[in-house]
């Protein structure tokens, strides 16, 4: 198996490296614990889970995809604790994606907030700003706005679309005039003007990237980021 690192600095200055051989081993250590936990405790851990990547500080992205991989049981998959489950974790995703992703938008201060506009989705904004909160991303603060219709995107660093919201074409298309990072949660396909899309694979949440609406909203992902994702499309988008 060739083995590529993945590296992470937190703010004390120690530097957490994790191997992806090391990944597969958690993801098949996850898989096998899975079978022998009851359905509670199995959600329990991956809550306290979830709520662990945002506060570890040096925990890498790619342990949260192993962890995700092997973990969620698709027992629970149509309950109401599932569809929290599934919150709680595309939260701590979307957390750690903000370390990985160079925003083209000049704000002018770079102390200024990054900003999370959740558009359709009110219970996962409180999610993630419950999961973000008291943390920062390359010494900036993160702060999530729930927006709603007619709202601008003044500001906005990256626009979160969820299902509920009807007209995702055209706030995607606007998103793509202010340089945003944009991400949904679409089942039937990559939504055009999006840069991620959360998707269920086997009912466990990963997530695709599309690198031609990377590149026409302006925002560059690193390779450590594609390199754990499910699905990268190079076709327009």
């Amino acid at each position: 198996m060739q083995r590529a690192s993945l590296s992470l600095l937190p703010s004390g200055g120690a530097v957490a490296t994790v191997t992806f051989a090391a990944c597969a081993l958690a993801a098949l250590a996850a898989m096998a614990g899975a079978v022998r936990l009851s359905r509670r405790l199995r959600l329990r851990r991956l809550r306290r889970f979830a709520h662990g990547c945002c506060c570890g500080g040096a925990i890498a992205l790619c342990v949260l995809v192993a962890y995700v991989a092997g973990s969620v049981a698709p027992a629970v998959a149509v309950t109401q604790e599932a569809g929290r489950v599934e919150r709680s974790v595309k939260a701590a995703f979307l957390y750690k994606f903000l370390g990985y992703v160079e925003f083209a938008q000049a704000d002018g201060d770079g102390a200024a907030p990054l900003v999370i506009g959740v558009q359709g989705a009110d219970a996962f904004a409180a999610e993630l700003a419950r999961v973000t909160a008291g943390r920062s991303v390359g010494g900036r603060a993160v702060d999530v706005r729930a927006l709603r219709d007619g709202d601008g995107l003044a500001g906005v660093n990256v626009l979160f679309v969820g299902r509920a919201d009807g007209d995702s074409a055209a706030l995607l298309r606007a998103a793509q005039r202010e340089a945003i990072l944009t991400v949904t949660e679409a089942d039937n396909g990559m939504p055009s003007g999006s840069v991620i899309n959360f998707v269920l694979v086997d009912e466990r949440v990963r997530f695709e990237v599309s690198l031609a609406a990377a590149e026409k909203n302006r925002v560059k992902l690193s390779s450590r980021l594609l390199s754990v994702a499910y699905r990268v499309h190079k076709g327009a988008r």
